[in-house]
């Protein structure tokens, strides 16, 4: 079975208050790879902070690990003791080198609108 769309977090939004098991997409430059741990860590910067997103690698090994390489993943959220925020079970895992990251947030920025006008919309009509 596929997994459903997923919703776009930036980095910076992905915390604990995330549902365990929501789908979601992100995406960041890997930082490290552990294949031993499957693994990997994906970084971005927002505003003057650094973000961290865990991404655990197990179903979608193996990838080419380049390191300094800008990857999107879809999978789900999975809280995990050992950790403040959800670990990301990656079901797609890819590298998206060269892509404009400025525009990919202002796009996503862009679908948000759309979806919460859309929804005001059904919510006015269904009144």
């Amino acid at each position: 079975m596929l997994p459903s769309a997923g919703v776009y977090y930036f980095p910076w939004e992905i915390n604990s208050s995330v549902p365990e098991g929501t789908t979601l997409r992100t995406f960041g430059r890997l930082c490290c790879y552990d294949l031993a741990r499957s693994e990997a860590i994906l970084t971005t910067q927002h505003n003057s902070a650094q973000y961290q997103v865990c991404v655990d690698t197990k179903f979608v090994e193996p990838f080419q690990a380049q390191v300094g390489s800008f990857f999107m993943v879809l999978g789900e959220a999975e809280h995990r003791k050992e950790t403040s925020s959800p670990v990301v079970k990656a079901r797609i895992l890819t590298c998206v080198e060269g892509m404009n990251v400025p525009l990919l947030e202002q796009a996503i920025q862009e679908q948000r609108k759309y979806f919460n006008e859309r929804q005001e919309q059904r919510g006015n009509s269904t009144s």
